[in-house]
């Protein structure tokens, strides 16, 4: 359950974002660290700043390969650019390519990204502001402003840098004075929570957190007839474009080929040209190696024979430059030799030039909860239906449909929050994807509702991503006929927990929004009863229970219970606490004493013999217990309906660990339900929704609660 501290700052985030914060012009400080602040004032007492969030230790090096104790971190020692070289620069003849080159770290998915990053100065200077250096203002700090699951944040960071026998442990640059790139990547380690945390990943993980965009991948064992437009309209779009080699064992990773390729590795795409040679046009691509060396030998490669009859002057045009990372090759050696293409197209947010198109965008924050909003793939028929659940309503076809089918374009990206964080505890990313299900005629322009498992079992999915992976983001370019669609996002196994956010692009207007169940409760109308209408049976087995006083106290109602549910053996239950049998008569006490009377008994009694109805009934496995998404089902039947959150904290509070719910526990929840609805009701007679209390009245609530 979500404490009330993590409750205030949740509203407090909610509250900044409806302000705006968290956009590009108005980034959020990252761990609340003001740039300008911290550098005035350590300009103002005359000392360098040391980041006490991202401290020059070796446990922010890493925690497995280069934790503490490490051979690989051995003899590291942190230091200042000035310490290094005697006359450091920020950057040099403005930032380029071979300004990063990689180090003893395995992220060159990162270095690709930043390599790309270069190619578009407007996008670079995004994420690496203006008006930093190591001359004018020096004060050891420096900022960088990096896109995290929605929202811009700006990074603080010390200048101090780990390296070994004087030089560079991990991102350098090919000019030795220059540190843009190197201090980059140390931001970037700062919000994952140590260097390690970047080893490995994809390219399109670092183009959209350097520009916000949405990424697709393209198999190129499979490639769609005209990539090379696609490649070319990416790069007018300033796209950012990478690709690599996939391995089969480990064996491969960081294998070089015959012909100078690096399996398993990640490299940028910064160019598509057409040659003049021979007569013939010859398409050629442009790819870069994050490492600055280690180029393709193979045909139009820096030395190859073939420039010699290239007119220089479209030679030149090429930029052709001797082992620098850069290099050229056919487009049709390009397709044998890669296995796959990632292009991050750029958001509105990103796009200044008023001629290009914009998607419209909608983002929405989720997370998976055992129990509750974790319900796996459509593999788990049984739980896939708790995950949460968006609606998509596509009004208008696009402008030039293919084959003259009325179809709109959409693109969904899903993608898990804070995965890389956690390696340092063992975890990493999940296996995610994601289905898309048409609503069914007769249910469109409804009220937006959570399907239950019977929808998911009659209907079959319209689209879904390619595969389930265990990518940060998985994505994909769908079209499908106007109408009304619902995306259900999951983990590949039930139970497997993590936030994640949905973003989904279309390129006409739509509506998009989050199906949840409006939270509601079906009370049955108090009975005014009396004496004469309680059955003489149960009136004689209420006198030997309640004693010469004629009322039941709290003890004696734990004892009844629990007499009472002992002998339903197909029950499995610890019995009832104190606690819920003094929730019970807080819920049943009409007259303040404490105490149930006759009457009030006869209606627990009631109530809690319909709960047993319900429990059974819900029960599918006949285990005694139920599930916790059966649970979901079984309150609803009770007459309450309550959304994802409230599910996330019934289950927290009633389940066991193994997400079973006991009768107990089932029959707690309910009181508890129904005591919380009929009190804000009292509170709010003319049904607004909105209850105004005092504090007696709040303590009241909570206390009796």
């Amino acid at each position: 359950m979500m404490p009330f501290g993590g409750i205030a700052a949740k509203l407090e985030r909610d509250r900044l974002r409806a302000e705006g914060v968290g956009d590009f012009h108005s980034a959020v400080k990252y761990l609340g660290q003001d740039y300008e602040t911290l550098k005035q004032e350590c300009l103002e007492s005359g000392r360098l700043f040391e980041d006490p969030h991202f401290p020059a230790v070796s446990s922010v090096l890493g925690f497995k390969e280069l934790g503490p104790g490490s051979s690989k971190t051995r003899g590291v020692n942190w230091k200042r650019p000035s310490e290094i070289v005697d006359d450091p620069q920020f950057i040099v003849g403005g930032a380029t390519r071979t300004d990063i080159c990689q180090g003893a770290l395995g992220d060159c998915w990162l270095l690709a990204a930043i390599a790309s990053l270069t190619l578009n100065e407007e996008l670079l200077h995004r994420v690496v502001p203006h008006g930093q250096s190591f001359q004018e203002d020096y004060a050891g700090i420096f900022h960088f402003q990096i896109w995290q699951f929605g929202e811009w944040v700006d990074v603080v960071v010390d200048d101090r840098l780990p390296t070994k026998d004087g030089e560079l442990v991990f991102v350098h640059s090919a000019e030795c004075q220059e540190f843009w790139s190197a201090l980059l990547e140390k931001a970037y380690a700062k919000l994952n929570s140590s260097y390690e945390a970047l080893s490995g990943g994809s390219t399109t993980e670092g183009f959209e957190d350097f520009t916000g965009g949405v990424s697709e991948m393209y198999d190129l064992r499979k490639p769609p007839r005209d990539l090379p437009r696609i490649i070319c309209k990416a790069l007018e779009r300033g796209s950012l474009l990478g690709c690599s080699i996939d391995i089969t064992s480990a064996f491969d990773m960081e294998a070089i080929t015959f012909k100078k390729l690096v399996k398993g590795h990640a490299y940028s795409v910064t160019g598509l040209k057409n040659v003049d040679y021979r007569g013939q046009q010859v398409p050629l691509i442009r790819i870069r190696n994050p490492w600055g060396q280690v180029e393709w030998t193979g045909a139009w490669s820096d030395s190859s024979s073939e420039w010699n009859e290239v007119d220089p002057d479209q030679r030149d045009e090429l930029q052709l430059k001797m082992e620098d990372g850069e290099f050229w090759m056919p487009f049709r050696e390009f397709l044998r030799e890669f296995s796959r293409l990632e292009i991050c197209n750029l958001t509105p947010d990103a796009l200044t030039k008023d001629e290009l198109s914009r998607w419209h965008t909608t983002l929405f924050e989720g997370n998976w909860r055992r129990g509750s909003t974790a319900g796996g793939c459509r593999n788990h028929p049984a739980t896939f239906w708790i995950n949460p659940q968006f609606k998509i309503r596509l009004f208008e076809e696009d402008d030039d449909p293919d084959d003259n089918e009325l179809a709109c374009s959409f693109l969904v990206a899903l993608m898990q929050k804070h995965r890389r964080k956690e390696r340092r505890v063992g975890g990493d990313m999940h296996t995610i994807g994601f289905a898309v299900y048409e609503v069914p005629e007769e249910n469109q322009g409804c009220q937006s509702v959570h399907l239950k498992k019977d929808f998911f079992l009659r209907n079959q999915s319209r689209a879904r991503s390619e595969t389930f992976i265990n990518l940060r983001e998985v994505s994909n370019h769908i079209r499908l006929p106007p109408g009304e669609y619902i995306i259900v996002p999951s983990t590949f196994e039930p139970n497997k927990e993590a936030d994640f956010i949905l973003r989904v692009f279309t390129e006409k207007q739509s509506d998009t929004v989050e199906l949840d169940e409006e939270i509601s409760a079906d009370l049955p109308e108090e009975e005014e009863m009396t004496e004469d209408d309680v059955d003489e049976n149960f009136k004689n087995m209420f006198r030997q229970l309640a004693g010469e006083d004629m009322e039941i106290s709290v003890f004696e109602l734990r004892t009844i219970l629990n007499r009472v549910i002992a002998r339903h053996k197909d029950l499995k239950t610890d019995g009832f606490s104190m606690d819920s049998c003094r929730n019970m008569i807080n819920l049943m006490d009409k007259d303040g004493s404490a105490r149930l009377g006759l009457l009030e008994f006869q209606t627990l009694w009631n109530k809690i013999r319909n709960w047993l109805t319900v429990f059974r009934q819900h029960d599918l496995d006949k285990s005694g217990t139920m599930s916790a998404y059966e649970m979901r089902l079984a309150l609803e039947s009770a007459g309450f309906k309550l959304d994802n959150k409230l599910h996330q904290v019934v289950v927290a509070r009633y389940a066991d660990d193994s997400l079973g719910v006991d009768f107990d526990n089932f029959v707690c929840c309910l009181v508890k339900l129904e005591t919380m609805f009929r009190f804000f009701r009292s509170m709010d007679p003319e049904e607004t929704g909105t209850a105004v209390m005092n504090l007696s009245q709040w303590l009241m609530l909570t206390m009796c609660g």
